[in-house]
């Protein structure tokens, strides 16, 4: 009897030592494994393993395993899988007036994309509040270049082409198809095959991306301007947030922060590293004269914007973005000039509907109290 009550007491203490409660919280990505996004997920699972004294472990599952972006947040939406990593592409469908901070002409430098996010983000990170997200970090994939099978300058000469256009909005593509281009609606996960079946031999992409998926391989021209920022965020659904125990959540969200914003300066620095990398690898990078980028801003100016300011995101916000960066180029306007000037010297007209997905990373995160 007395062994039975000894025994009895050691399976209570061992039922106490063990976590009464944890929680899977499963994040998706197309992003490759080994590239800068998937070492940066890495670099935060090691601190939240450190901070939690392993009650917080991340398990990474990259390369688009969860599917799409658009996959992941319905998938967050009926609680398969619980948080991601968004860009602005797949955030506009949630809070629209996030799509304003990639609009045509308006942001045109790293320096202008900082100081939009510092004033703006508070309030976004508010607005995906009420929709369900918490916003773990701010973040970037870096800026949008084209990238053709030859040679392109102006519209006319994109219009030759098969262009990849992620997703399947049908407003983009309306858009795409009645200014006279050849759009070919698809997952980010089939661009690849399709430049090598020919379906395509167009896109646009960070160079970044471009090369760690190989794309410019079979896409080998690039112009040298930049197309558009696109800046994105890491979240996790309010519900699965919410269970984190409360000493926590600051501890987690301060390091991801921290690895966020430092990840970002490093993006800026791989971009240019990795057109140095393509380049001598085949890629040739064409500078587009100033009469070709007035042709671009021209098409944006008179296709874009009246489907685009007031129909997809606010006059409002679009009035408050315009305040900021007037106020953000008053008062840096040498920095601001020397940082446009710093990117193959021109500014970054961009068209709207040609967008891409990349850093959302497919994770598993397991956690105790």
């Amino acid at each position: 009897m007395k062994r039975l009550i000894v025994w009895a007491c050691i399976h209570l203490v061992a039922l106490g030592a063990t976590p009464a409660f944890s929680q899977v919280i499963k994040l998706g990505t197309v992003a490759p494994e080994g590239s800068p996004w998937h070492e940066a997920m890495l670099e935060v699972a090691q601190k939240w393993k450190e901070l939690s004294n392993g009650r917080v472990t991340l398990r990474i599952y990259a390369g688009g395993v969860a599917g799409d972006e658009k996959d992941v947040l319905r998938k967050i939406r009926i609680g398969q899988l619980h948080a991601t990593a968004l860009t602005s592409v797949t955030l506009l469908d949630i809070v629209p007036d996030i799509e304003v901070i990639s609009f045509p002409m308006f942001i045109r430098t790293d320096g202008e994309l900082d100081y939009v996010i510092e004033k703006l983000g508070p309030e976004f990170e508010a607005r995906l509040a009420k929709k369900g997200l918490k916003v773990l970090t701010w973040s970037t994939a870096g800026w949008a270049h084209f990238f053709t099978k030859e040679p392109v300058m102006t519209p006319a000469d994109m219009k030759k082409r098969k262009l990849f256009f992620w997703g399947s909005d049908t407003t983009y593509v309306e858009l795409l198809k009645t200014s006279g281009f050849n759009p070919v609606p698809l997952a980010i996960t089939d661009l690849l095959p399709s430049l090598q079946t020919g379906l395509v031999d167009s896109f646009a992409a960070p160079p970044t991306a471009a090369l760690s998926f190989q794309w410019f391989a079979l896409a080998p021209h690039m112009m040298d301007l930049r197309w558009q920022p696109l800046p994105g965020a890491t979240v996790i659904s309010m519900k699965q947030w919410h269970r984190i125990p409360p000493d926590l959540r600051p501890l987690l969200e301060d390091a991801a922060r921290e690895v966020g914003a430092r990840f970002q300066k490093r993006v800026r620095e791989l971009e240019q590293e990795a057109i140095v990398a393509m380049k001598s690898h085949g890629l040739k990078v064409h500078t587009v004269p100033p009469e070709a980028v007035e042709k671009w801003r021209t098409l944006v100016r008179e296709k874009a914007h009246p489907v685009f300011v007031g129909p997809r995101f606010s006059k409002e916000m679009f009035n408050t973005v315009r305040s900021i960066l007037d106020e953000y180029r008053e008062i840096s306007r040498p920095k601001a000039q020397s940082d446009l000037d710093l990117h193959f010297g021109h500014g970054h007209p961009y068209f709207p509907f040609f967008t891409f997905e990349l850093s959302a990373l497919s994770c598993t995160l397991t956690y105790a109290q």
